[in-house]
C-alpha cells in the first residue's frame, strides 16, 4: 500500500461493536481480569499498553516500514528510551550539531550512568570511522540536522556500523517517512518527535521509536517503555493518529512552501546564507537528492547580516511568523537557536529558523520580504 492508505487505515478499523468508522479515545486505566486471573483482551493496565496507543503504533510502524513501534510522552521520553540501551563503559557516538535536548541528555543524563559520548560532525565519514572504538554500541544520526539542515549519509554510517556491531538511530523528525526512509538505508532504530509533522497542530506531544525488526532490541525498548511510565495519555494518541490521516498531504504542502521561501530567502540581500537541502548550492544537495524523495522537509534555517542583532530585529518585525519554540504545525513559527542552546551550541548567532507552515507562501514571502527591509543596511 502506498503511505497516503496506510496513513488512514493503518490501526483504524471499524468498531466490531457499533459499526463506528472513527476511532474511540480509551481512558481506561485498568482493565478486566478473566475467571482465571488473566488477560484475554490483550490489556491489563493503562503503562504496559492501552488500545488508543496500540492503534498509534500499528500506524507508525506501518509508515515508517518497520516491524514494531513505541510511543512515547515526548520525543525526548523516545530518545532516552533508545539510550537506556546502552550500559556502563560503553560508548555511543552522535552529531555535533543536533538538537539540543538529544545532546543535553547525553552530557548530563546519560554521562552519569557511565556512557562516554563523542560528538562528531557526521557529514565527515573519516571524522565518523575515526571516533569508533570497540566499545562503541551506538551511533545517533539526525538528518538533516536541527537547526542547520546538514545532512548524513545514513546508508554509508549504516554499512560502517555493521562491520563494527553497532546499533544505528536515526532521527527522522525533519525529513519523515514520507521524504526519507532510513530502514531502507540500513538503520536499526528510527526515532521521532511526534509532536512535530505526525502530530502537525502544536495541541499534543509526543514521541515514537520504530525497530526495523522484532528483536531483542526491540523487546528491551518495550520493557522500558512499560517500567519507565513514560507513555502518552490515550488522547494524544487518539489526537496524534487522527493527525496522521492527513500528514503526506500536509507534509507535501510544508515542502513546498519551504522549497519557495528558500528561494526567496536565497535571493536576498539581507541574507547571508540560506540553509534548505533543496537548494542546489547546499552542501548536501547532492547527498540529499539520493537519500531523500519527493521532497526535502518543512524547515528552512537563515543567517541574516547584521548579527545578533539583525536576526533578533528581523524575528521582531515578522507578523504572520510567530516567535515560539517548535515546529511542524500548521502555522509559521520563527525562532532564535542560539538563544535556547546553551553554552555547547554551535549555531550561528544570526541564524533564525524558520517552520514553514500551511499559509499560502505568497503572503509568508511578502511577510519576510517586509520584515527585512533594510536589516543589515
Amino acid at each position: 500500500m502506498q503511505i497516503e492508505t496506510l496513513a488512514i487505515h493503518s490501526g483504524r478499523e471499524v468498531q466490531a461493536e457499533t459499526g463506528a468508522v472513527a476511532p474511540s479515545i480509551h481512558l481506561s486505566t485498568t482493565f478486566e481480569r478473566a475467571a482465571d486471573g488473566g488477560y484475554p483482551r490483550g490489556y491489563s493496565y493503562i503503562r504496559p499498553a492501552n488500545p488508543s496507543r496500540s492503534a498509534l503504533e500499528r500506524c507508525l510502524a506501518a509508515l515508517e516500514g518497520g516491524a514494531e513501534a513505541l510511543a512515547f510522552a515526548s520525543g525526548s521520553a523516545a530518545s532516552l528510551a533508545v539510550f537506556s540501551l546502552l550500559r556502563t563503559g560503553d560508548h555511543v557516538i552522535a552529531p555535533i550539531e543536533s538538537y539540543h535536548g538529544t545532546a543535553t541528555q547525553l552530557r548530563e543524563i546519560v554521562a552519569n550512568w557511565g556512557v562516554r559520548c563523542s560528538f562528531v560532525d557526521m557529514t565527515d565519514s573519516a571524522q565518523l570511522r575515526a571516533a569508533l572504538e570497540p566499545n562503541t554500541r551506538l551511533i545517533w544520526i539526525e538528518s538533516p540536522s536541527n537547526p542547520m539542515l546538514n545532512l548524513s549519509d545514513i546508508g554509508a554510517i549504516a554499512t560502517l556500523a555493521r562491520e563494527y556491531g553497532v546499533i544505528v538511530c536515526c532521527d527522522n523528525t525533519f525529513a519523515t517517512p514520507l521524504f526519507q526512509r532510513p530502514f531502507e538505508l540500513g538503520a536499526d532504530l528510527v526515532m521521532h518527535s511526534s509532536t512535530k509533522f505526525f502530530g502537525g497542530h502544536s495541541d499534543a506531544m509526543g514521541g515514537a521509536l520504530i525497530a526495523r525488526e522484532r528483536s531483542e532490541l526491540s523487546d528491551r525498548l518495550r520493557a522500558y517503555q512499560a517500567n519507565s511510565g513514560a507513555v502518552p495519555a490515550p488522547f494524544d494518541c487518539w489526537l496524534v493518529q487522527r493527525s496522521l490521516a492527513t500528514f503526506p498531504w500536509r507534509m507535501r504542502a510544508h515542502s513546498d512552501n519551504a522549497r519557495r521561501v528558500a528561494e526567496f530567502l536565497h535571493a536576498h540581500p539581507a541574507v547571508e546564507r540560506t540553509l534548505y537541502p533543496g537548494l542546489s548550492d547546499h552542501p548536501g544537495h547532492a547527498l540529499a537528492a539520493r537519500q531523500m524523495r519527493g521532497g526535502f522537509g518543512g524547515v528552512v534555517s537563515c543567517c541574516v547580516r547584521g548579527g545578533r542583532a539583525g536576526a533578533f530585529e528581523f524575528a521582531a518585525r515578522l507578523r504572520i511568523f510567530t516567535r515560539a519554540t517548535s515546529l511542524g504545525g500548521v502555522e509559521s513559527l520563527v525562532e532564535h537557536r542560539a538563544s535556547v542552546e546553551g553554552p555547547h551550541s554551535v549555531t550561528p548567532e544570526n541564524l533564525l529558523r524558520l517552520s514553514i507552515g500551511l499559509e499560502h507562501p505568497d503572503d509568508l514571502i511578502a511577510d519576510l520580504d517586509q520584515a527585512l527591509a533594510g536589516i543589515g543596511s
